[in-house]
């Protein structure tokens, strides 16, 4: 069964989501606190949504995916974008993860997001079947990048005042 999280999924999603970063072995990474992920899942402006994976018939979760709603400039849409997906390994193979995969394509088509896109490790073969069963490709002519720590801070420092209104204008910001 696929639902979506309530807060009351929590404790679960954050012990997922150590899980995962154990699996991914980078779990000194993952400093996401309860606290942040509630405002971030459940708070006035998500930031982004969970679906929680149970097994039947005992209802324990067994994986979860977290994603969030991007957007494309060449379409002209929104699509969505696939942050975290797992299933915990004792419950592997037995269809979770694809029902999660479902699940999210099913948001896709009924809110006509042509995109429904993800990142994944270049190790971690299973997962890579999987895709390429359900119908996935690589974006091999794609690298993602990441700016964080000093260097994030030593480009900001650069910025310019923004002018114009907007969510991420910095006069309109509550991270002045």
């Amino acid at each position: 069964m696929i639902r979506a999280a309530t807060p009351a999924d929590l404790p679960v999603i954050e012990d997922l989501i150590r899980r995962l970063a154990a699996y991914e072995r980078a779990l000194d990474e993952a400093k996401a606190t309860r606290e942040q992920l509630a405002e971030a899942l459940f708070g006035a402006d998500p930031a982004a949504y969970v679906l929680i994976a149970e097994d039947e018939p005992s209802g324990e979760a067994v994986g979860f995916a977290l994603w969030f709603r991007n957007f494309s400039t060449w379409t002209g849409t929104p699509g969505l974008y696939l942050e975290d997906l797992f299933v915990v390994p004792e419950a592997r193979r037995a269809g979770h993860g694809r029902a999660l995969l479902a699940a999210l394509a099913a948001i896709c088509v009924e809110r006509g997001w042509p995109r429904f896109e993800w990142s994944v490790l270049d190790w971690n073969e299973q997962a890579l079947a999987v895709y390429r069963a359900i119908g996935a490709r690589p974006q091999d002519e794609w690298t993602v990048q990441r700016l964080t720590g000093p260097a994030l801070e030593a480009l900001a420092a650069h910025a310019a005042p923004p002018s114009g209104a907007g969510p991420h204008n910095r006069a309109n910001s509550h991270a002045n």
